[in-house]
């Protein structure tokens, strides 16, 4: 490991610890050194607050002139809520700036660091690159495309169960499992069920982990079947979003409204159009989405090519059945060369449970688009 890479691991392990505080905006740390010392160490707490250098130019002082200072994302170089950070390193007298990756957006990569450069300052890029651009994962597609970043998770057996063909499913997946579930949670501004979900579960689908964030609630009900004794009508724990369609009575949406629920009627006649419920979260500012739905829902979403990743939770159990629901029902694709192949997988042990993360990659005629 070299000293570069020693910095940049600590400005990125403070910059995850902030995950579901930031949104939309991204996670971001930074260290200061000077004379092999620490001398400041930054993190962005929140959206419209300082952002990880001001944080450590602060806390240096005096002792940031001539020094390095590390950043996990490309210093900003526009007039928002907050200053320019690029002028700011500037002028605390900084000699060398060191960043893992360039702000994704088009619009204003590279000019952080033409400021710097032309301030005469050394900057490095590309240290800890590929760390820093997982960690931004939700940030780098919404601040290119306005859409969130969506992730499916669900709890399975290993037959792809999420239930018995009675519709039985507690529990399919450990405490542990349910644990990491939550954190998950906390990490998305929203959670999006179907209303089954809530007519069978009636689920208040909020993060119950110390100081976690509760995220949004969506559901979508293309004819607003959803119960006005839902806990997600009445607990206030959490904002609710309904997705319907325009065969939704009127004098049921009124009733939801004066409850305080946000109904969207989206164009679909008969079932709601996903495509728009995404693009209308990202008008929305919602930059992250995390689907806990049905099999049904999960494949409206996937055979839009909207699910970005995929967490599955395995079980080491077998119930079979033909009628038992699976994770991911719908029509399907007709051929295997349009099946979605999950790449840059991955498999991590929870108790007696796998997790598994991997990210889709569509196919059209066998061709990766």
């Amino acid at each position: 490991m070299t000293e570069h890479t020693f910095y940049m691991d600590l400005a990125l392990q403070n910059a995850r610890a902030m995950k579901g505080q930031t949104d939309p905006n991204p996670l971001v740390g930074s260290v200061i050194v000077n004379d092999n010392r620490i001398v400041g160490i930054g993190t962005h707490l929140k959206a419209g607050e300082p952002h990880a250098e001001i944080h450590a130019i602060r806390m240096a002082g005096e002792q940031a002139k001539g020094g390095t200072i590390y950043v996990t994302l490309e210093p900003c170089s526009h007039y928002g809520r907050t200053g320019p950070c690029a002028v700011a390193i500037k002028e605390a007298g900084i000699k060398k700036v060191v960043i893992a990756t360039l702000d994704p957006n088009p619009l204003v990569a590279g000019n952080g660091v033409k400021i710097l450069e032309e301030a005469g300052i050394e900057v490095i890029i590309g240290v800890r690159e590929e760390e820093a651009r997982q960690m931004n994962e939700v940030f780098n597609k919404f601040i290119v495309e306005k859409k969130p970043f969506i992730t499916l998770k669900a709890g399975t057996t290993l037959d792809g169960k999420i239930a018995t063909h009675t519709l039985d499913s507690k529990w399919i997946t450990s405490a542990a499992s349910r644990r990491d579930v939550h954190q998950l949670r906390h990490e998305n501004m929203a959670i999006l069920v179907g209303v089954n979900t809530v007519i069978e579960d009636d689920p208040e689908l909020t993060a119950r982990i110390p100081n976690g964030r509760h995220p949004l609630r969506i559901v979508l009900d293309s004819t607003l079947r959803i119960s006005l004794d839902s806990k997600v009508v009445t607990d206030k724990l959490a904002d609710t979003w309904i997705f319907t369609t325009q065969q939704a009575a009127s004098e049921k949406e009124q009733t939801l409204i004066n409850k305080g629920i946000k109904v969207f009627r989206t164009s679909g006649s008969s079932r709601v159009d996903v495509m728009e419920v995404v693009n209308i979260l990202g008008e929305q500012l919602i930059s992250s989405v995390l689907i806990e739905g049905g099999g049904s829902v999960h494949a409206s979403f996937l055979e839009q090519h909207l699910i970005d990743k995929v967490v599955l939770y395995f079980a080491p159990k077998l119930i079979g059945g033909k009628a038992a629901p699976t994770f991911l029902e719908g029509t399907g694709f007709a051929k295997m060369a349009d099946a979605v192949d999950l790449d840059h997988t991955d498999i991590i042990k929870i108790g007696q449970d796998f997790k598994f993360i991997g990210y889709p990659q569509y196919r059209k005629g066998g061709e990766i688009f």
